[in-house]
């Protein structure tokens, strides 16, 4: 019954070493600061002109509104929802519903570059962040997923949540959100699903997808 959610091409990485020589970057770059090794387009703006799908990366503000919607939903206190996070360069991690995400920016980005420098969060021998070892499709494959859904502006619009979800607790749902500012959808991604959904008329930020996607998703189970 556990609603699965995946934060796809979220932009979160390590400053790529093709620009931490340049001066926006230099600027604020410490070894012994993990906040200050993390992309961030605020910051790095100038340095990320030549970066490839530069619309998509250095936003980890995205993913940090995101995971403080997700983490602290009924449905996750309520223990039924996995949560993971897909980045711009297809690492894959699992977050535990026990983890708190601090509200402090600066502090929320040190654990992501922590967490992609030594590849799990662990603490007092409880695994807070885990890594995944495969693609996007192994992730899925691993679940007895009945549907698969991507969340789009593009995708065909449904009027009512009652559509998306049934009270049938068999049903197993992979639910998909872009976790970037611009772009679209790879083919890739689009060849995982049919089911390209829209919930709005309205193009959504990604963090008031995932709101409602769960709330849709604790009112169809009566999870209050």
């Amino acid at each position: 019954m556990p609603l699965i959610l995946i934060l796809f091409e979220c932009g979160i990485e390590l400053i790529p070493k093709n620009i931490r020589d340049h001066p926006a970057v230099k600027k604020n770059f410490s070894s012994r600061i993990y906040s200050s090794q993390l992309l961030d387009n605020t910051l790095h703006f100038s340095a990320m002109k030549n970066l490839r799908n530069r619309e998509k990366r250095g936003r980890p503000d995205i993913t940090h509104s995101c995971l403080l919607n997700a983490l602290g939903s009924p449905l996750n206190n309520n223990g039924n929802l996995k949560l993971y996070i897909h980045t711009i360069n297809g690492k894959i991690f699992e977050f535990n519903p026990e983890i708190r995400i601090a509200r402090n920016y600066n502090r929320f980005k040190g654990l992501m570059a922590k967490m992609l420098i030594d590849g799990s969060i662990v603490t007092e021998n409880l695994k807070l962040i885990s890594s995944f070892k495969g693609t996007l499709k192994d992730l899925i494959d691993k679940f007895n997923t009945t549907k698969v859904y991507l969340f789009s502006s593009k995708g065909s619009l449904i009027n009512d949540y009652k559509q998306l979800f049934t009270e049938d607790i068999l049903t197993n749902y992979v639910t998909i959100i872009g976790g970037f500012q611009k772009s679209s959808f790879s083919k890739n991604i689009l060849n995982l699903s049919e089911n390209l959904i829209s919930i709005s008329k309205y193009p959504l930020d990604a963090w008031v997808v995932t709101n409602r996607i769960i709330t849709y998703y604790e009112l169809t189970y009566g999870i209050l």
